[in-house]
């Protein structure tokens, strides 16, 4: 049988090959058992042909191969050999976190197992986080699992982490609280930005400078904090453009994240169209400046977010 699985979501993808190898039965590495990556990848077809020498069968897991790329000259020699010979007697699972169709990948969806882990969307998430804490007797209600999601985002093996430490601070018998997310977790630098702009849009000046400035304390470039803004005010104006239709659409939203529509149309309301439009000038004018050495980037930054709140 052949596998090829992949996606975004790495965790799910993983406990699915760990599913699989529990079901092959005894492993012994090098004789019944290959691991293949990118280095080696090129001795697949040999690997394939070598016998499993006292097993009848071997597991081949081939990782992070980049072979499922258009153009590929060894994925056509691997797809070819798997239509045109019995590889009955060999397991080979390929695991990448991208995949496009190609001739292997055409192969194996022909004679295989073509898997793809999509993140899970947020009622889907919110099951797992609370069956995981209710696992360890530690309580957490939908709300706060959900403020968990929004805060360390949507991949599963990142929840799980942040998850451990929560549990772990609770004990059992104990219940997870808002409060405790925002003191222990690592929040993703999108959910920070969303921080920052709540903070601006309640005219909030003082939690928002500490904001950007623990933004800079954790090593983010002042540079790369002016696109993340630039980039979230510039959602912020196109919500505003949009009157509540088709939000998601126009920000191109994956379908895992349109819980972020509800967040974007309250901030969208803090501002005025006009005010958005002029944000956007002067984060534009400030990228400008800083790089023509007339400005200060920091100093900049700092002005424009002191200035709307004045």
């Amino acid at each position: 049988m052949t596998y090829l699985l992949y996606g975004e979501d790495t965790f799910l993808l993983e406990q699915y090959v760990k599913k699989l190898k529990k079901a092959f039965g005894e492993l012994q590495q090098g004789i019944n058992f290959i691991q293949i990556d990118e280095s080696n990848v090129s001795n697949i077809i040999a690997d394939i042909q070598t016998p499993a020498f006292g097993f009848e069968k071997k597991l081949i897991i081939a990782k992070n191969c980049t072979l499922f790329t258009k153009k590929n000259i060894l994925a056509d020699k691997i797809a070819s050999y798997l239509l045109e010979n019995d590889t009955s007697d060999t397991e080979l699972i390929f695991v990448e976190e991208k995949a496009e169709k190609n001739s292997l990948y055409n192969a194996i969806e022909k004679n295989g197992t073509v898997k793809e882990f999509k993140e899970l969307r947020m009622p889907e998430l919110i099951k797992q986080v609370k069956v995981i804490s209710n696992g360890y007797g530690v309580q957490i209600n939908e709300n706060v699992a959900q403020y968990l999601i929004e805060c360390v985002g949507n991949n599963m093996q990142i929840i799980i982490n942040e998850l451990r430490k929560l549990i772990e601070y609770a004990g059992k018998g104990g219940e997870i609280k808002r409060e405790n997310i925002d003191s222990l977790t690592i929040k993703t630098t999108q959910s920070v930005i969303f921080d920052l702009t709540d903070n601006l849009g309640k005219k909030n000046i003082k939690e928002a400078m500490n904001i950007l400035q623990n933004l800079k304390y954790n090593k983010e470039p002042t540079q790369m904090i002016l696109i993340m803004l630039y980039r979230h005010f510039k959602k912020l104006h196109i919500v505003s453009l949009c009157k509540g239709n088709d939000i998601a659409k126009n920000l191109k939203l994956k379908p895992n994240q349109t819980f972020l529509v509800r967040k974007y149309a309250i901030q969208a309301n803090y501002f005025k169209e006009n005010e958005l439009e002029t944000i956007l000038k002067e984060l534009i004018n400030l990228d400008e400046n800083s790089k023509n050495g007339n400005i200060d980037l920091d100093i900049g930054l700092d002005a424009i977010l002191c200035n709307y709140c004045s």
